[in-house]
């Protein structure tokens, strides 16, 4: 039987080179649609689809390939005589190699104004099944569905080690390559339906980058973005300078980033370990910065800092008089840019999307062994509406500033959380505590002398009035929680005792 390659590619690259060389080697080309337009373009002989099955492509190129004179000639086997036989008898050539790309229903669901008609007219059907196929009888056909590989299969050719354990791995890159594009298929249909949590569930990631090592140097790791680009996210940053990222660096600059995204004022927040040990808002991005490093000098060392604001010179200069892992913001000035490269170990992140809202259908995620949890991302800090003053004395409007912004902060720190907030700066957190009074005594000797005039937000309810008894011994003026403990009066009382303003809010931020 006569050589056979079959291409049928939505993306031509390095096509008409692949087919010209496989020509070379004496295989006879079989082509379809675009695809055929482009070969004979380049001069390269190649047979219609329509010549090999004897039927014409038909409904606008729907029904191109779904015919046995292709599939049989895919799975037939050729150490199993009675499928040569039958081949024969047919009159049906063996396809030996595919080369085959789908549709671009990624890119098209990408344009903004795509119809659900649009996208559905951009689901493959020929393609996937053509490289099912071909994956199916990968020791007797080789299947290509990455134009990368091209070379190294025309080199193997000529050198006759086109193997078996090499079409295995091209076998495992058809399966995984349709599954994302089914995944992506599926997620754009449940989002339409507005299915979240359904009995099944798929997601399609592309890696970005591998990594030396992952959360600790035995363990290995890479970075995943989501198939569908996501404004905002730290898949969507440019580095400008510095170190590769890694695992840690990652997973803690996304902290920052969704703290960061609390605010509209011009506003920097420092992370350490995913937890926030700095915050603060300004006129300028330096003074929210100066603000920030100003909460906690110590933890800071060795951290993130993202802001929402263009770093200018000035803002530049404070940040390299520390050791900071990451700076992460919008622009930078050509001047910071400067000053930063004499810290050439320093990774410096353009986000340009960084304050584009973040997703409503987005999941918040958290792998456990055997299994997968899912939620809907915590988007909300309160309604306002919902806001009850439980003592006798309300908090005054500055005050009420200064909750909201304290809500914010501990909203984005480890459970259980304390933040203390005084003016326009986080002046301490205690995060990550198996009990709360721990986690307030922590925030409070952060925050030193600075804790008096502060106010205080706790990410749930005081189990006991502890922590309202500590923060008056400090000096804190009042404070911002959720409420609903079955004691919740002994911390209303206790308030009411030393004169410090509470307020309820009704809604709980738990971070684990």
């Amino acid at each position: 039987m006569k050589k056979r390659a079959l291409l049928s590619v939505s993306d031509k690259t390095g096509a008409v080179e692949f087919a010209k060389q496989l020509t070379e080697l004496g295989y006879e080309i079989i082509s379809t649609g675009g695809t055929a337009k482009a070969l004979t373009a380049a001069g390269v002989h190649n047979i219609g689809i329509s010549d090999i099955t004897g039927f014409p492509e038909c409904l606008d190129g729907r029904v191109k390939t779904l015919h046995p004179a292709v599939h049989a000639g895919l799975l037939a086997r050729r150490d199993v005589p009675e499928h040569m036989a039958q081949l024969q008898k047919l009159g049906i050539n063996t396809i030996d190699i595919v080369a085959v790309n789908l549709y671009p229903f990624k890119q098209t669901i990408l344009k903004e104004g795509t119809t659900l008609e649009e996208a559905i007219e951009n689901i493959d059907i020929g393609g996937p099944t053509m490289l099912r196929s071909a994956a199916k009888n990968y020791r007797d056909v080789c299947v290509v569905v990455d134009p990368a590989d091209y070379g190294e299969v025309i080199a193997r050719l000529k050198n006759n080690t086109l193997d078996e354990t090499f079409k295995f791995g091209l076998m495992y890159k058809v399966f995984q390559h349709t599954a994302v594009y089914d995944t992506m298929i599926s997620t754009y249909m449940r989002e339409k339906l507005g299915i979240r949590f359904p009995e099944q569930i798929t997601f399609a990631y592309e890696k970005k980058q591998g990594m030396r090592y992952g959360e600790n140097p035995q363990q290995n790791a890479a970075f995943y973005a989501e198939a569908l680009p996501v404004a905002g996210s730290l898949a969507a940053a440019e580095q400008l300078q510095g170190k590769e990222l890694s695992y840690n660096n990652i997973n803690d600059a996304n902290g920052a980033l969704d703290l960061l995204h609390e605010f509209q004022d011009t506003a920097a927040v420092a992370c350490k370990h995913a937890n926030p040990c700095g915050v603060g808002i300004g006129k300028t991005v330096c003074e929210a910065y100066t603000t920030a490093y100003a909460c906690d000098p110590v933890s800071i060392f060795g951290g993130i800092v993202a802001v929402n604001g263009t770093v200018d010179a000035a803002t530049a200069e404070e940040m390299t008089k520390i050791f900071l892992e990451i700076v992460i913001a919008p622009d930078f000035t050509a001047e910071a840019v400067e000053i930063f490269k004499r810290k050439p170990n320093l990774r410096v992140l353009k986000l340009s999307s960084i304050v584009a809202p973040r997703m409503q259908n987005a999941y918040d995620m958290k792998k456990v062994y055997g299994g997968l949890l899912l939620q809907d991302r915590d988007t909300t800090l309160f309604d306002k509406e919902d806001v009850k003053v439980v003592t006798k004395r309300k908090p005054t409007k500055d005050e009420m500033r200064s909750l909201e912004f304290a809500y914010k902060v501990v909203k984005h720190a480890k459970s259980n959380a304390i933040s203390l907030v005084n003016g326009n700066a986080a002046v301490g957190v205690g995060g990550g505590q198996t009990n709360r009074i721990w986690a307030a005594e922590q925030a409070i000797e952060h925050a030193g002398d600075r804790a008096k005039g502060a106010v205080l937000g706790s990410d749930a309810f005081f189990p006991f009035s502890d922590c309202v008894e500590a923060a008056a011994k400090a000096g804190i003026t009042a404070i911002i929680q959720p409420g609903g403990s079955v004691r919740d009066q002994e911390s209303i009382d206790a308030c009411d005792k030393y004169g410090i303003a509470m307020v309820f809010v009704g809604q709980r931020h738990f971070k684990h």
